[in-house]
């Protein structure tokens, strides 16, 4: 009996079962054939949608491909697509278009025009993609890329013969040694060093940055740097094959240059030593032209250095090659522009000679009424990008004592790389206050700390050569600031506010350049280039 009644329940539930999934089937029939007869809701939307355009193609070209960024709306498949740039010939593995060699031979020599930058015209712009040489690989890491750069990365042998005996470079297997000599420190560039420290203040800090004109292979800069001296060094792209993309290769800060009719890029003030040795450049002439350059970035108290020819030239004269009356009148006319220029001979010995610039115009007053000083009539002495170098002397900021530091005294270094720079504390940066600064500094903290997790590898040694294309007033450097690199750091000329002059108060280095042409360098020089706010600077341009 029990089993009987067990059977009628469960064909029970299977009736009910079977009447739910027919009642279900039916209304979804029913509201699909309602759907499609055109009252659906959405459907009288997409209606109007085609009655108002006439085409059911919305936006025109649509895809399912990601669009990073992309604003929606109408599009073109020529503008979605990616740019793909094409490998160059392998003939300009190391081109520089703004000195390139060619181009170069069409100016005229004198005063090293044809060495100065000459840019290709927009025509004439390439638009692939540079090359590196066969076998290139991951230059070493700093300390040793100092003494070994590989061979495939700057395949040039010539400085190796030319320079042989002076112990610039030597080719040892697959790979070029530097053994930290230079035309004059044939025993090294450490001694040399230890002879400028017995004069100048280098141990405490005081010197912290330095320009190395005519610079070689850059052993001073390189060696500098253990004695937290900073070098900005600079050569032409001449007939010293490769000099100055050995530097960058070595890790060492350099670009290419030349004192010829053109400014420096730096601005004034900016460096607490200059230094010549056996540079060849022709200090005397043009009326002093080169060493009032010298004068404009040497900040008051600076140093300038010049060792090799015409220096103790009455024992020299024979092994030099050259007519002792010449080199006699050569450092006559030196001394004679170092005078007017109030810069003090603070030594002399063997072939080197030490010059310190005077503190302010009060401590030089007699050449107020000399009638062979010029003095520039510009008022902007920071403004350097393609201005013609002249041959003037550049005032002195005001101070107000005879014992004052003019344009402020600076902390020593790395004191001064936090401190509040004189620029900044003057008031002569236009919108930036002590506070706004220092909260400048707080924030750039904030963000390379947030680099520094995303990115590991930064300040590990693998990033040796930075670039900061965009760097205001440093914050990226310093907040970066390790024996293990350097930064270059880019002022636009088109920015809002001059502010290299404190990124050099802050005892860092850079140089101003517009992005719309190509940089003073090498091919592959840098590691890392940091590029905030770049592109909403030159929006309306190319940036190169």
């Amino acid at each position: 009996m029990a089993l009987k009644s067990s059977s009628a329940d469960g064909r029970t539930r299977s009736s009910i079962q079977i009447l739910i999934v027919a009642g279900l089937c039916c209304f979804f029939y029913i509201l699909g054939a309602w759907q499609r007869s055109g009252f659906g809701k959405a459907d009288i939307l997409a209606e109007k949608i085609i009655k108002s355009t006439g085409d059911c193609n919305i936006i025109p070209n649509l895809t399912f491909e990601t669009h990073h960024g992309g604003d929606v709306g109408p599009d073109d498949d020529s503008e979605s697509k990616p740019k793909i740039y094409q490998p160059c010939p392998s003939r300009l593995t190391d081109y520089t278009p703004c000195q390139d060699q060619g181009r170069a031979m069409t100016f005229p020599r004198e005063n090293m025009i044809y060495r100065e930058r000459h840019c290709p015209p927009q025509q004439e712009k390439l638009h692939c993609l540079i090359p590196a040489p066969k076998g290139y690989v991951t230059p070493f890491p700093w300390p040793k890329s100092r003494d070994y750069v590989p061979f495939a990365n700057a395949p040039y042998k010539s400085l190796t013969v030319e320079k042989a005996i002076q112990n610039w470079v030597q080719y040892e297997g697959n790979v070029f040694r530097f053994p930290g000599g230079g035309t004059q420190f044939p025993q090294g560039a450490d001694k040399y060093i230890d002879q400028l420290a017995s004069v100048l203040p280098i141990a405490n800090g005081t010197v912290r940055t330095a320009l190395d004109t005519g610079c070689g292979v850059a052993s001073l800069g390189a060696y500098l740097w253990s004695r937290n001296v900073i070098a900005m060094s600079f050569a032409p792209r001449d007939s010293h094959e490769a000099q100055v993309q050995f530097a960058l290769e070595r890790g060492v800060p350099a670009v290419i240059g030349v004192f010829g009719t053109v400014k420096l890029p730096y601005p004034s003030r900016a460096f607490d030593m200059a230094h010549c040795s056996r540079c060849l450049i022709p200090w005397g002439a043009n009326d002093g032209m080169y060493l009032m350059e010298v004068d404009r970035v040497l900040r008051p108290g600076g140093y300038w250095v010049l060792s090799g020819p015409p220096i103790n030239w009455k024992n020299n004269y024979k092994s030099w090659q050259r007519p002792k009356e010449e080199l006699q009148e050569e450092q006559r006319k030196i001394e004679e522009i170092a005078k007017l220029l109030c810069w003090d001979k603070k030594y002399q010995k063997g072939e080197m000679a030490i010059w310190q610039k005077r503190l302010n115009a009060d401590s030089c007053r007699g050449r107020q009424d000399d009638s062979r000083a010029t003095f520039c009539k510009s008022t902007d002495t920071d403004d350097a990008w393609y201005k013609k170098m002249e041959a003037c002397i550049t005032p002195y900021p005001d101070s107000g004592s005879s014992d004052e530091v003019a344009g402020g005294q600076l902390k020593v270094f790395p004191e001064r790389l936090d401190a509040v720079p004189p620029r900044v504390a003057s008031g002569s940066v236009p919108g930036v206050s002590v506070e706004t600064y220092q909260e400048y500094n707080k924030e750039w903290k904030k963000h390379v700390h947030a680099y520094k997790k995303i990115n590991k590898l930064i300040d590990s040694g693998r990033y040796r050569n930075i670039m900061d294309m965009n760097a205001g007033m440093g914050g990226f450097a310093a907040a970066l600031e390790s024996p293990k690199l350097w930064v270059m750091n880019v002022v636009p000329t088109i920015a809002e506010k001059s502010t290299l002059g404190v990124i050099y108060e802050r005892g860092l280095i850079g140089i101003y350049h517009d992005w719309c042409e190509a940089f003073s360098t090498y091919p592959r020089t840098y590691d890392l280039i940091h590029a905030s706010g770049v592109f909403s600077l030159y929006k309306d341009s190319e940036v190169h």
